[in-house]
């Protein structure tokens, strides 16, 4: 468990309210980061944090500004701001109960675990935890932090044995763009009956438990291994690039083929990981900028 709680505070049921806290449930990224380089120096690029006449100003002296009108502000301090009235600073208060299925997957943001303060009593959130279970409903409140306030839904985790709660940031409805806005350009289509047949089965035959693990960040892995190319000066992991030939398929034809493929063993079907098949073009790495200083062309 983390040192510190992310967020503590009560939750709050009409009069029940017991202290939480929580703390993130997902892995700070730790992937690779890159930074901006002059290529002719190697030299790193630092950015300096100067008013419009290049004045420079140091981190204690910037404060928030609200423009009102061209260049013109409205200065807030980080004091007015830390001790502005909002309740959901340190309360959680359910407005209401509703079926997860109600809400759309697009309103998700990040979830977080919750569990109840140590210095109270865990009575009154077990009670709590047992009855949103038992009810499969999830509660709707408001939490504030990180300077803004967001939408928060409660909900009991779908396996008995852990006695926490899952708290999920939901993006508010007019963050959202309208679907109809984009959907209602496509076209209608007619829908042949065999055709939706073979689909069908194809989806039953990739239908199957979902396993978290069976997923990786290809991309991620694909970087660091052109990383580590660079820095050793080893032939690059990248890819030919090829002209794309036109290749006419029948959607029949496809949906034959795709639901052979999907029959077969599946040892057969699985493809290797990314990082065990062959580069399809390896080309010796450049060798490694030194800094230098830069050469200014005479004005």
């Amino acid at each position: 468990m983390a040192d510190r709680p992310f967020w503590s505070g009560q939750l709050k049921i009409s009069l029940v309210s017991f202290g939480i806290q929580l703390y993130p449930a997902v892995n700070p990224r730790s992937g690779v980061t890159f930074h901006q380089i002059d290529r002719a120096t190697g030299q790193r690029i630092r950015h300096r944090n100067v008013t419009s006449d290049e004045e420079p100003v140091e981190n204690a002296e910037i404060v928030k500004g609200y423009e009102y009108s061209k260049g013109k502000y409205v200065v807030i301090e980080p004091e007015e701001i830390r001790r502005l009235r909002v309740p959901t600073r340190s309360v959680i208060e359910v407005q209401h109960f509703v079926a997860i299925e109600e809400l759309p997957p697009a309103l998700f943001e990040k979830p977080y675990f919750v569990v109840p303060d140590p210095r109270e009593s865990p009575d009154a959130f077990a009670v709590v935890r047992k009855a949103m279970a038992q009810a499969g409903k999830v509660g709707l409140g408001e939490i504030a932090f990180g300077g803004r306030e967001h939408l928060v839904a409660i909900a009991a985790p779908q396996k008995e044995k852990e006695r926490g709660l899952m708290a999920y940031t939901l993006r508010y409805d007019e963050e959202l763009r309208k679907a109809e806005d984009y959907f209602s350009q496509i076209a209608a289509a007619s829908v042949d009956k065999k055709q939706l047949a073979m689909a069908s089965d194809l989806i039953k035959a990739y239908t199957g438990p979902f396993q978290p693990e069976d997923f990786k960040d290809d991309y991620e892995a694909a970087l660091r291994s052109l990383v580590e190319a660079k820095e050793k000066e080893m032939p690059l992991p990248l890819e030919e690039e090829t002209p794309r030939t036109a290749k006419v398929v029948g959607l029949m034809d496809a949906l034959r083929q795709s639901l052979r493929e999907a029959r077969a063993p599946q040892s057969a079907r699985k493809k290797p990981p990314r990082s065990e098949k062959t580069p399809a073009a390896a080309k010796k790495g450049p060798v490694l900028v030194k800094p230098n200083r830069r050469k200014h062309r005479a004005a």
